[in-house]
């Protein structure tokens, strides 16, 4: 089996876990939701113009069950997270929303296409889950608010659920025109939810930031994750997308000067150990998830 599915699964939640550190660069008090709606919208759009231009979308015969599904999933991952952190903190939610996506996945591929989990997917996704965990255990403050925990399922829950929409959508679409039409309706789901607009993204602090959330953060990362999650199971990408903390993390240490301690350091080792596990493992098993 080609290593090339995983390694486009891989760079895709590498760019993802630019998005913290790119963020930073934005003025401060703008509402997440209008960078979610914004980001979504640069994104979509560029490429659905693009798209149009090329012919590639057929609106007649366009499947439009799963990539309504994938854009009200996502958007909605989108709202639940952001709005989990607020209860919970960065730590905390990222890890119950990041961990939990990949048990969710695994559950309803199970449910809904009857395919089971391998044991390798078994083995490197609980890897992957603690290293995760010992990743963000002492990193912020941490406040375990019911709520926001479980706002942070629901946001595991719909990211899986989008993963395995999407899986649908490019079975029937290319991956270009699949990315375009599901950001673009997402950024109309969110942006009468973003109380900013979308006017502070001409100003010359924001702007450069925001092009590169909107067309390397999210048009090439969600062109390269669904382009291997064609050739690979929904719980194993999920399980893959979590080098999106891993790189938010060292990018972090690196870049902004943060510390981590010797516990997140040996949940970089397990997630990276859980990565390896799941790729080399996937490759020799044709089932790979």
């Amino acid at each position: 089996m080609n290593l090339l599915p995983y390694a486009f699964v891989l760079f895709a939640a590498i760019l993802w876990g630019t998005t913290g550190t790119i963020q930073t660069f934005l003025e401060e008090g703008i509402s997440p939701i209008a960078v979610a709606a914004t980001r979504s919208l640069i994104g979509g759009g560029v490429l659905l113009i693009a798209v149009l231009a090329m012919r590639k979308i057929s609106f007649k015969t366009w499947s439009w069950k799963w990539t309504i599904l994938a854009a009200i999933t996502i958007a909605l991952f989108q709202c639940f997270f952001f709005t989990s952190i607020r209860f919970t903190g960065v730590a905390v939610g990222t890890v119950v929303t990041i961990g939990s996506s990949p048990v969710f996945s695994g559950i309803i591929e199970w449910l809904f296409w009857k395919r089971k989990p391998s044991k390798v997917w078994g083995i490197a996704t609980s890897l992957a889950i603690v290293g995760c965990i010992l990743l963000f255990v002492n990193k912020g403050e941490a406040t375990v608010d019911p709520f926001g925990i479980l706002l942070a399922l629901c946001a595991g829950i719909m990211f899986a659920l989008y993963t395995n929409c999407s899986k649908q959508l490019t079975e029937n679409e290319d991956t270009l025109p699949a990315v375009a039409m599901t950001f673009t309706l997402c950024a109309i789901l969110l942006l009468p939810f973003s109380q900013d607009g979308v006017t502070w993204v001409f100003t010359e602090q924001n702007l450069l930031p925001m092009l590169f959330m909107g067309f390397a953060a999210t048009s090439l990362a969600y062109i390269f994750y669904l382009g291997g999650l064609e050739k690979i199971s929904s719980s194993s990408a999920v399980t893959l997308s979590l080098a999106e903390p891993l790189t938010a993390s060292l990018l972090g240490v690196f870049l902004v000067g943060e510390f981590l301690s010797p516990t997140s350091w040996i949940g970089v080792a397990m997630l990276l150990g859980g990565i390896v596990v799941l790729t080399l493992g996937g490759r020799r098993n044709a089932v790979g998830g």
